[in-house]
């Protein structure tokens, strides 16, 4: 006979239990979007410990959508290594562009990055960031409802050496470095310099050239390296944030 009781400490304990191993992180990331995805993915199964942390009750970010709520997207020429490494069968649509269904494309990357060892947290957002001797070194979390109602709950934290803000347009992480903090980022204007309008070409060889450390501890991929260092947007192609995402990865494992 099921227990109701019994299901209820199975759940509360493999959650606590999970949540406890990681308040102690070698990266943090936030953000459930693709470069985020991608990068928990290499990170884990380099053996790092990782773990992500979405607001949302859904991980993927903006693919699910595709463009405009037709939900596929565009991987071009440029990524396509990765689409073998995912195991992505992208169909050919004209030389160069890849054509993909947007829920396998997410689906795909979340069972990936989670077989591989990334923790994923959803419905937990970012309130803040731990400061420790000029660089950030961790989290301030709480329940994205509670973010979401801004209902005055106080949160808890945790420490990671390298978070990752993989947050999209807002670029949060940063946002609230610069607004608490007012230090200066490895940006051109040492501020957020903000996303620019639409060009596909350039935004998406700009995400992955943005992709880097913005101040000690924090790197930004996806869009929100975009944002904060001034790239052009690029809509539903997709490439440049998979290849972001590893770019992330690879250069907090050559720092860790």
């Amino acid at each position: 006979m099921l227990n109701e009781v019994t299901i209820s400490r199975a759940i509360m304990d493999a959650y606590f239990k999970k949540l406890d191993r990681c308040l102690e992180l070698d990266c943090a990331i936030v953000g459930g979007g693709p470069s985020g995805l991608v990068a928990g993915y290499y990170l884990a199964k380099a053996g790092r410990k990782v773990a992500l942390f979405e607001r949302k009750l859904s991980i993927g970010g903006g693919v699910w959508g595709g463009g405009m709520m037709f939900n596929s997207i565009v991987v071009q020429e440029e990524a396509r290594q990765l689409l073998d490494e995912f195991g992505l069968a992208g169909a050919v649509y004209a030389p160069g562009y890849y054509v993909l269904d947007a829920v396998d494309v997410t689906a795909t990357l979340i069972f990936k990055a989670v077989r591989a060892g990334l923790e994923i947290f959803n419905l937990i957002a970012m309130e803040d960031v731990v400061i420790k001797n000029g660089r950030v070194a961790g989290l301030v979390i709480n329940w994205g409802a509670v973010d979401t109602l801004k209902w005055h709950v106080d949160p808890l934290t945790l420490h990671a050496k390298y978070v990752l803000d993989g947050t999209g347009h807002p670029a949060n992480v940063a946002s609230v470095l610069v607004r608490k903090m007012g230090v200066h980022l490895n940006t051109e204007t040492g501020g957020i310099v903000g996303e620019k309008s639409m060009d596909a070409e350039r935004g998406e060889s700009q995400t992955v050239l943005n992709t880097r450390e913005v101040y000690p501890g924090l790197f930004v991929s996806g869009m929100a390296a975009n944002a904060v260092c001034g790239g052009y947007r690029m809509g539903p192609v997709f490439g440049g944030m998979l290849l972001s995402g590893r770019k992330a990865a690879q250069d907090i494992l050559v720092r860790l």
